[in-house]
């Protein structure tokens, strides 16, 4: 193998660490040496990967962000070929128990939104470019009439009652914030799925 291409796997291996680590641990968790050795690197070999460890957090939100969409989209496609409209697969997957419980895996935004305005220029920019596209694609599976406004009130109400739930637990409690969250979008926004289950 040559070295650029051990370079090269060697930074995936630093951002994969660190996406699962902002998001179990929040960025103050997230020190150089536990995500060098989460990776098997040493601590030593940081800087020649990146200038700081804020653009370690920046890649890491971004990585964050992108394996958060694949794990919505595959969860969403499965739903939609049981029948789901394409709102409602979107709301049940982002409020799902599994989402409630998978901090580590789920979407960075919901697990990090308190802390990243106090976070350097990059992470915020990040951290705003997925905020960005979550809306973008809530308003591709809204009803063309919902309003202007409707995919920020979804969103808001989605990431909101996750981060609620959370502060529940994984019990009956959390779990029933999201489905009264479910609920509400879905009584509101799914005139299709309505009009289907009568």
């Amino acid at each position: 193998m040559s070295a650029s291409r051990r370079k090269e796997e060697s930074h995936e291996r630093i951002v994969d660490a660190a996406s699962r680590a902002i998001r179990r641990a929040g960025y103050s968790g997230v020190g150089v040496a536990d995500i060098m050795k989460e990776a098997g690197l040493t601590h030593g070999g940081f800087y020649a990967h990146f200038p700081s460890r804020d653009a370690l957090l920046a890649a890491a939100m971004e990585r964050a962000g992108q394996d958060g969409a694949v794990r919505l989209s595959q969860a969403m496609a499965r739903r939609r070929a049981e029948g789901a409209t394409a709102l409602r697969a979107w709301v049940e997957t982002y409020l799902s128990d599994a989402h409630l419980v998978g901090c580590e895996s789920g979407c960075p935004v919901a697990a990090l939104a308190s802390e990243i305005p106090r976070q350097s220029d990059d992470v915020r920019e990040a951290a705003a470019g997925r905020v960005q596209r979550l809306l973008e694609s809530i308003q591709q599976v809204l009803p063309a009439d919902a309003g202007e406004h409707a995919a920020a009130a979804v969103l808001s109400t989605l990431v909101g009652a996750l981060q609620l739930a959370r502060a529940l637990g994984d019990n009956p409690r959390g779990r029933a914030l999201l489905a009264s969250a479910r609920q509400a979008v879905l009584e509101q926004y799914d005139r299709e799925g309505a009009a289907s289950s009568h």
